[in-house]
């Protein structure tokens, strides 16, 4: 999709960078610097959608004629959100609670037009069930250190893919960003000029 305006994301994510090259976009990556405080009050779609525009919102204050992209991705699990894992023992934790059970992965997306101010929120689930590991094969996943700056402490694009069994929703959602929805509400803000 060609647009009228630079496309700015707002996050360091190496994951959200590659789905949007893979997608064909051309963009600059400018990492929001809020801190993603979890308020337990808030249903994990509404924080998802929260935190993605105070993302894009902090962004946007740095970019002219702009289009700023901020996402959240965050992993539910019997309606607790489970952020990033502090340390391998937290790690451990999350991944036996999500063991052979089923969660949800919900990302929520906000896009602002720097120039206009207009702006698309969105958010997609996805379902993961994890297979029925065992503890063994847990700690060693841990041992890689892929899991210490992923939501829910997997990455199902990388060695965490084999703890998963089955997800029913899109794939690129769980990776970080659901590419179809953003596009959809890149057209919604395009086509509102």
């Amino acid at each position: 999709m060609k647009l009228n305006k630079p496309l700015i994301l707002a996050s360091a994510s190496p994951r959200r960078s590659d789905l949007l090259t893979a997608a064909g976009f051309t963009f600059t990556v400018d990492p929001s610097n809020i801190e993603e405080n979890l308020d337990p009050s808030i249903l994990p779609l509404q924080f998802a959608q929260t935190l993605a525009l105070q993302k894009a919102a902090n962004v946007a204050q740095r970019h002219e004629n702009s289009i700023i992209l901020g996402a959240d991705t965050i992993v539910v699990l019997n309606g607790e959100i489970l952020g990033k894992p502090i340390d391998n023992e937290h790690a451990l934790k999350m991944l036996t609670a999500l063991n052979g059970k089923t969660h949800q992965v919900i990302t929520g997306f906000a896009l602002i037009d720097t120039d206009t101010k207009r702006t698309a929120l969105g958010a997609t689930t996805t379902f993961v069930r994890f297979k029925r590991n065992t503890t063994r094969e847990l700690e060693n996943y841990v041992k890689t250190g892929e899991p210490l700056d992923k939501a829910g402490a997997y990455g199902i694009q990388g060695q965490g893919g084999k703890l998963i069994q089955a997800t029913e929703g899109p794939y690129d959602n769980v990776v970080g960003l659901p590419v179809e929805a953003v596009i959809a509400g890149l057209k919604e803000i395009e086509n509102s000029i």
